[in-house]
C-alpha cells in the first residue's frame, strides 16, 4: 500500500503534551483563541481518526489537542502514532516542561493531586516518575517550553506571538535576571555575566540598604566609565546573538547578571540591558532573584 502523503495545504495539527502542571491546559485555551479546534485528553488511539478529520476537513483546517500522562499505559502508543501522523498531516508537537519546584508550588496553589499521585506517594517521587514516562515523547518534540518563570498571561502571550507568526524579534523572549554569586548561580542561565569587576555601593553607607533600582544607586553605578563601556558591549553582543538564535528556534533566553549580593550592581545592569533590548523591539521581562535576602 502507498505511504499517504501530506496535502499542500493549510491544515494544522498541534499536538500538545508534558509534565502535568506546566500549562498546557493554558497554551490549549490560547490556540483556541487563535481559532484552533481544541481537544483536551483524546485518547491516543483516536488521534489518526482526528487527524484525518484535520486534514480532509474544509471547515477545520486548524486544530488542537493535549494528550499526557493521564492516558496512562497507551501513551507507550503515541512515539509510533506520532510518526505516523508527520506522514499524513501537518504536525507539530509541542511539550512543556517546568522546574520541579515550580510544579511543585503549582499543585501546592491549586491542591490536586498529581496524576500518578496514589495518595502516599511524594510528589517529589510522582514528578519524577513522570519525567520518565514522557522522556520518549520530549525527544518527538519539535518545540520544547521550559514554563517555570511563566505566569498564564505570558504564556498566553508567548503561544499566540510563536502560532501568528509575527516579527523575528517577537518570536523570542528574554528573561533577564539579577542574582548574588553568594547565592549561587541560577541554574537555568544560558548566559551569565559577572559585574563583580564594578566599584560596590555596599560600601558606602547611604546606599547599603538600597538597591539598584534606586536612582540614586544607579547614577553612581552608572557614573563610572567601565560602567557605560560594560553595558555598550554586552548590549551590542547580545543585539548580535539574538538573531542567530531565532534562526536555530530558541523560544526564549534567559540572560543573568551576577554580583557578589545581588542588590545593586546586578540590579542595575539588568535593568539597563533590559531596556536596551526593548528598544531593539525584544519582547523582555525582568527579575531580581535575590533582593530579598539579606545584603
Amino acid at each position: 500500500m502507498a505511504t499517504k502523503r501530506a496535502k499542500p495545504s493549510s491544515s494544522e495539527l498541534v499536538i500538545i503534551t508534558g509534565m502535568s502542571g506546566s500549562g498546557k491546559g493554558s497554551v490549549l485555551r490560547a490556540l483556541e483563541d487563535l481559532g484552533y479546534y481544541s481537544v483536551d485528553n483524546l485518547p491516543v488511539e483516536l488521534i489518526p481518526k482526528f487527524a484525518d478529520l484535520v486534514r480532509d476537513s474544509s471547515s477545520t483546517r486548524h486544530a488542537a489537542l493535549v494528550v499526557d500522562v493521564r492516558e496512562g499505559t497507551g501513551l507507550k502508543k503515541f512515539p509510533a502514532i506520532f510518526k505516523a501522523l508527520k506522514s499524513s498531516v501537518n504536525t507539530r508537537l509541542v511539550f512543556l516542561e517546568a522546574d520541579d519546584d515550580a510544579i511543585v508550588h503549582r499543585f501546592s496553589e491549586t491542591r490536586r493531586p498529581h496524576p500518578l499521585s496514589d495518595g502516599d506517594q511524594a510528589i517529589g517521587q510522582s514528578i519524577t516518575a513522570e519525567r520518565k514516562m514522557l522522556s520518549p515523547i520530549r525527544a518527538l518534540a519539535d518545540l520544547t517550553i521550559n514554563t517555570s518563570k511563566f505566569n498564564v498571561h505570558d504564556l498566553r502571550d508567548f503561544i499566540r506571538q510563536k502560532f501568528q507568526g509575527e516579527g523575528e524579534t517577537s518570536r523570542i523572549l528574554i528573561y533577564l535576571t539579577s542574582f548574588g554569586f553568594r547565592h549561587g548561580v541560577p541554574p537555568d542561565c544560558d548566559l551569565v555575566f559577572d559585574a563583580r569587576f564594578l566599584p560596590n555601593p555596599n560600601y558606602i553607607p547611604k546606599f547599603k540598604k538600597l538597591t539598584g533600582k534606586n536612582p540614586a544607586v544607579a547614577r553612581y553605578i552608572r557614573s563610572f566609565p567601565q560602567t557605560q563601556e560594560f553595558i555598550g558591549k554586552v548590549s551590542e553582543l547580545l543585539t548580535w546573538l539574538l538573531p542567530h538564535y531565532i534562526r536555530e528556534g530558541k523560544s526564549y533566553l534567559t540572560i543573568g547578571f551576577g554580583c557578589t549580593g545581588g542588590h545593586h550592581r546586578s540590579v542595575m545592569i539588568a535593568e539597563s540591558v533590559r531596556k536596551v533590548l526593548a528598544d531593539e523591539g525584544y519582547q523582555t521581562k525582568v527579575t531580581h532573584r535575590d533582593l530579598a535576602k539579606p545584603v
